[in-house]
């Protein structure tokens, strides 16, 4: 058996351990993976990002959308919709405008809340025209209404200012001004005169019953008609 030299088995040995070379190429290729995920990786994670600000931002849009409407569904809802007049003749339930007359509205609701028309008394009852509660120093021109009342017949009848319509008087309504008219037929010319701010829904048989009262010369009625009290209501 023939030996082996030692130098041929360093040589052998120094062939079996020495490290394959890698290529440029994949090098290359390996580094192009890593930046392919990493890549991948960033923009996974912008795109979530992204949304979750996206959805938090709609989200907080939305209850600040949802807090206005029930703020002002709110405020809205706790203004009184209806004031029940109780009467010497019976209640009358007034539907009141809260959204074509704010403004009235919301003063005739803090006369009530003061009781400004507690033990007021109708003063003027035109029959077929109009019945009026206030202050004895509020009555106006009789004779401008005497003449309108006495010439409603020949004028024609709008359906926007029918029968039963409540207002108050045009100009100053402060605390003692603020009269209260109710129609007992359509006035086409009623916002000459007046500002509505309801329409009567129940009671109209105690408004024809006021109507029919005796009056003098003057349109007052002979006996006295007087509001006992107000109730205000959110619904009837």
């Amino acid at each position: 058996m023939a030996r082996i030299k030692p130098q041929a088995l360093l040589q052998q040995s120094k062939k079996k351990k020495a490290p394959s070379k890698i290529s440029a190429t994949t090098f290359m290729f390996c580094g192009l993976i890593v930046v392919l995920a990493l890549f991948f990786l960033y923009s996974t994670y912008t795109h979530r990002s992204i949304r979750s600000s996206i959805q938090r931002s709609n989200t907080d849009s939305e209850l600040e959308l949802q807090d206005d409407h029930g703020l002002m569904d709110l405020r809205k809802s706790d203004i009184p919709g209806y004031a029940i007049f109780t009467t010497s003749k019976g209640p009358i339930t007034v539907e009141l405008f809260k959204d074509s007359s704010p403004e009235i509205v919301d003063k005739f609701i803090e006369l009530c809340q003061k009781e400004h028309f507690k033990g007021m008394h109708f003063l003027r009852v035109i029959k077929h025209y109009v019945i009026q509660a206030g202050n004895t120093d509020n009555l106006g021109n009789t004779e401008d209404w005497t003449v309108k009342g006495k010439h409603h017949g020949q004028l024609h009848a709008s359906l926007k200012h029918e029968a039963f319509m409540v207002g108050t008087s045009k100009g100053k309504r402060d605390d003692k001004g603020f009269d209260l008219f109710i129609t007992t037929a359509p006035i086409p010319d009623l916002s000459e005169k007046l500002v509505v701010f309801g329409r009567v829904v129940k009671g109209e048989d105690v408004v024809q019953e006021i109507e029919e009262v005796d009056t003098d010369e003057h349109y007052q009625p002979k006996s006295q008609i007087g509001i006992i009290g107000v109730t205000l209501k959110q619904k009837v």
